[in-house]
């Protein structure tokens, strides 16, 4: 039995489409029903898809330096927001709110930001 070159294509496009929804994770690792707020100062943005970062230094209980990774929305979602890829720069001091890591890592979902002083655009 000899395969048409339309389903080998039909395969070809199952399988890519099923590893990119594979590739993409959910946002069930962090905790929806808890925020944290934290306060500190910018060490990075970085404007990618498909998502946002931001690098904040905290200073933690213990008075030590500490680095957290927060995880925001698509570029292109956050500038319908109001952000943009100059929103943060290292060294700016900011507020943000974030639905914290299960497993008590420091990272994050981002849910709305103060920096300087100005709030950013905010998601639920």
């Amino acid at each position: 039995m000899k395969a048409s070159p339309a389903l080998g294509a039909a395969a070809l496009a199952a399988l890519a489409a099923g590893t990119s929804a594979w590739a993409h994770h959910s946002f069930a690792l962090f905790d929806a029903q808890k925020n944290m707020t934290l306060e500190g100062e910018v060490k990075e943005f970085q404007w990618t898809n498909p998502h946002t970062w931001i690098q904040l230094i905290v200073v933690d209980a213990a008075g030590k330096n500490v680095e957290w990774s927060i995880e925001g929305s698509s570029a292109a979602t956050m500038a319908r927001q109001g952000w943009s890829r100059m929103a943060l720069k290292p060294g700016d001091h900011a507020l943000v709110v974030i639905h914290p890591l299960k497993d008590g890592t420091r990272g994050g979902s981002l849910v709305s930001a103060t920096v300087n002083g100005q709030v950013i655009g905010a998601r639920s």
